[in-house]
């Protein structure tokens, strides 16, 4: 190969993967729309039905029942939550690594 070709090749090879990083981020994002979209349709029904159980508290002692099931629910919910959208945004950053993963290691051959 002569060196234009090397540089069509390699510019080519960019290409590629800026169009496959492009398409898995995409996937990436949306996937944490969507468990954002889950977290949040969950958080309001929650609250809603405490809502509702601390409306039909007959005693100060059956609300704050009801007020500390609900304060460990919506806190277990909060952390499970984080942690999966937190390992959405980690899976969306290697995706985006990952298709130049190739091109970096022709240039310095310790990149992996």
């Amino acid at each position: 190969m002569t060196k234009i070709e090397d540089i069509q090749q390699q510019g080519k090879e960019q290409f590629d993967a800026a169009v496959t990083t492009a398409s898995g981020f995409q996937k990436g994002v949306q996937a944490i729309a969507v468990a954002f979209g889950d977290y949040s349709r969950k958080s309001f029904e929650d609250g809603r039905a405490f809502t509702e159980k601390l409306a039909g508290a007959k005693s100060l002692d059956q609300a704050i029942e009801a007020q500390t099931a609900y304060a460990r629910t919506a806190y277990e919910t909060f952390v499970s939550e984080s942690q999966k959208i937190g390992g959405l945004y980690a899976d969306l950053a290697k995706q985006a690594y990952k298709p130049f993963e190739d091109f970096t290691a022709k240039f310095v051959p310790d990149a992996r």
